[in-house]
């Protein structure tokens, strides 16, 4: 069995998904190559050289890729993939917008969200939110999958794997990458982070997450939301955890006005401690907290960040 990891990167650096992707293809089984497509992207290349258990690095360095145009790498992918009998890419925006179009190419059946390799044909994947999980098994000669990353450990660096150049180049002018607007901030990446606290439809407006701003900048934290508190316009998209948005699996999850729909547990439910702030005692967010808090969220972050 040959295993191909699309890389998750920013052409300078590799992103921490794809080493949690590298553990899941280990347990698969046989030799693990890692495809990294991008423009001027060898730094990332050098450092997926490094992970341990990688056979080869394989490079395709070209304008027609920056941006990972989905398009382009999805047709280069599948232009190699008739040396692989599994592809995998983490479970991010671009995995999902990439393989998917794979395995449609190959006319095979594509597997989403993988929490649990039983066996180099049968994985194990949520379903309805989160509240089942599902065996399934694989006939198709190429197995296409996307990994979510807070279900596998991070694979170690201390490999030094080959790296090829690839000079194919598959440029099919269906789309083009006009420019990237990267939000900076000096916290830690919201699926990353090892504490996270999020606001929900209680926080009642966009200003009132500067609490949870001050409490996270005391705790080194990263602030996400509810879909609730980001379809009521309180905070951007990308700081939305849930099904829809962000999985995330910290050690300490914070969870202040936050009802606990379905579809929010679905994306923080793994995290290792849960701590819930809602005046609701019904709230279905106490139901999986650790550690509840019946109280107004206005008098309670304020006192939570007096005391840190």
């Amino acid at each position: 069995m040959t295993i191909l990891i699309m890389a998750e990167h920013d052409n300078g650096s590799l992103k921490e998904i794809t080493l949690n992707a590298v553990t899941a293809a280990t347990q698969i089984g046989g030799d693990i190559d890692i495809l990294v497509a991008g423009e001027n992207c060898a730094s990332a290349a050098e450092s997926a050289a490094t992970i341990s258990g990688i056979k080869r690095v394989r490079v395709a360095d070209h304008a027609c890729y920056n941006g990972q145009l989905a398009e382009n790498v999805a047709a280069l992918i599948q232009s190699i993939a008739s040396e692989y009998t599994h592809i995998i890419a983490p479970s991010t925006s671009n995995g999902k917008n990439i393989l998917p179009r794979v395995a449609a190419a190959l006319d095979v059946a594509p597997f989403s969200d993988i929490i649990s390799i039983e066996s180099a044909d049968t994985f194990k994947r949520t379903i309805y939110a989160g509240n089942a999980i599902a065996t399934v098994k694989s006939d198709d000669a190429i197995k296409v999958m996307t990994i979510r990353g807070t279900a596998f450990s991070l694979a170690d660096k201390n490999g030094s794997a080959s790296i090829e150049i690839l000079t194919t180049v598959e440029e099919l002018g269906l789309s083009a990458f006009v420019n990237e607007s990267v939000v900076e901030s000096e916290r830690p990446e919201l699926t990353s982070a090892d504490t996270v606290i999020s606001g929900g439809r209680g926080m009642q407006s966009g200003d009132n997450f500067e609490m949870l701003e001050k409490v996270a900048d005391k705790l080194g934290a990263a602030v996400g939301a509810s879909r609730a508190a980001v379809d009521a316009g309180y905070v951007p998209n990308d700081m939305q955890v849930g099904q829809t948005g962000k999985i995330v699996a910290p050690d300490l999850y914070i969870a202040v006005g936050i009802s606990g729909a379905i579809q929010h547990l679905a994306g923080m439910k793994d995290s290792k401690v849960i701590v819930a702030i809602n005046k609701d005692a019904d709230a279905p967010i106490f139901q999986v907290a650790d550690y509840g808090l019946v109280a107004d969220l206005f008098d309670a972050v304020p006192e939570l960040d007096q005391a840190l």
